[in-house]
Formats: C-alpha cells, sequence, structure tokens
C-alpha cells in the first residue's frame, strides 16, 4: 500500500499548532500512521500549510542533503515539539490542566523562539519577524511555536476540542460554531463513520425487535 503523503492531510484544525499536531494519524489511538517519516515530510508539510515558500523549500532541502545527522536531528526536535503541544492542548480540549512539565518544555522552545525573534522595518511599517536566520533547518518551527504561544493566550484557547472518534483519531481542532457542537475533526472523515456506526446499529435494532 502507498504510504499516504502529508499534502493528503487536511488543514482543518483553525490554528498552524493543532495542524502541525495533527501531522500523526489516530494521535489517541493505538496504531499512529506517521506523516512525518524524514525531514523531507517536514519542509514539504511546512510549505503546504503556507509556513515557507517553495522556494525556501528547495533550499532548506539542499541544506538537509549536505548535513543529514542536522537534518534528522530536527525532525526528532519537531517530532518533539508536535507531542509536546498535543499533550497540552488534549488536556484543554478534556477540560484539565497541562502538566507543569509540558509547560516547562514548551517554555524553553518559546524563548529559543523569541531570541531569533526580532523587529524589522518592512516597505509596509514595522514587522515582528519570527523566522530568525533562514539559514538553519529547524527555522519553520517557529511559525508552529508562535501559533501554539498565540492560542495558549488568546481567549479562544477553550474552544481547543479533541476529534471524539471512539477509534482514537485524537485530531485536535477549534470549535469555532455558534453552539460549540462541533464533535468531529472533519463531518467527511470521522463524522461519517460514527454517522454510518449509529444507522447501522438502529438497523440491527430494528431487525432484532422485527424477529420477536
Amino acid at each position: 500500500m502507498e504510504k499516504r503523503s502529508v499534502r493528503t492531510l487536511k488543514l482543518i484544525a483553525g490554528r498552524l499548532c493543532l495542524d502541525f499536531s495533527n501531522t500523526l494519524g489516530m494521535h489517541a489511538g493505538k496504531m499512529k500512521p506517521e506523516f512525518l517519516r524524514s525531514y523531507f515530510d517536514l519542509a514539504e508539510w511546512s510549505n503546504y500549510a503556507g509556513i515557507i515558500t517553495e522556494e525556501e523549500e528547495r533550499a532548506l532541502l539542499r541544506r538537509a542533503e549536505k548535513s543529514p545527522e542536522q537534518a534528522e536531528a530536527v525532525l526528532q526536535k519537531a517530532l518533539e515539539l508536535r507531542e509536546t503541544i498535543f499533550r497540552i492542548f488534549s488536556s484543554i480540549a478534556e477540560d484539565a490542566v497541562p502538566s507543569e512539565k509540558d509547560l516547562f518544555l514548551f517554555n524553553k522552545k518559546l524563548s529559543r523562539m523569541l531570541r531569533c525573534s526580532k523587529l524589522q522595518i518592512t516597505g509596509s511599517g514595522i514587522e515582528w519577524n519570527i523566522a530568525g536566520s533562514k539559514e538553519t533547518l529547524d527555522w519553520p518551527l517557529n511559525a508552529v511555536i508562535h501559533s501554539a504561544f498565540l492560542l495558549l493566550t488568546s481567549d479562544e484557547w477553550d474552544k481547543v476540542k479533541m476529534c471524539a472518534d471512539e477509534r482514537g483519531c485524537g485530531w485536535l481542532f477549534v470549535d469555532n460554531s455558534k453552539n460549540r457542537s462541533r464533535r468531529w475533526c472533519d463531518m467527511a472523515d470521522c463524522g461519517n463513520l460514527a454517522k454510518q456506526k449509529r444507522y447501522h446499529g438502529r438497523k440491527h435494532t430494528r431487525e432484532v425487535f422485527s424477529d420477536v
């Protein structure tokens, strides 16, 4: 069976950091399909998610080819960041307080991002550049860290939910529905499966009682 690409993932979370968390399939289940299997996947996802341009992706991949060990180290750093983000926001989705350990880990990454950031003059005024040095292989991760920081300190942090799929989808999203009734990462996927399961359950019940 052909492995799915990061470009087959749906960006349905409403926030970059949560879409990054969703690069692991069935995140709350037992079987977890991995989409970030190499630095190539990380760079491709960064382009797909709008963090970097195609030209910047090509530049990163050229550097990664010259420094494969460094690229692998950055991939592992990215996976650690993803799991930290998942644990923090899945706790929030379950109305629990994130652990001090996870907040400590995230604060370390946030501090490094802030050290790389700077105000700079552009054609439209003064902007805050969070990218840091584009000579490094890990600079796209700054956008993910920044996204998580903004969500955690916003008035929408308590809108974070986890997909209600019983199999353990575990995908996270911001519920911006009017009455906060969204239950599924995507109605076309997990929502449709749940709908089919309910239908077959009702059908089975009717068949059982019709035989009585």
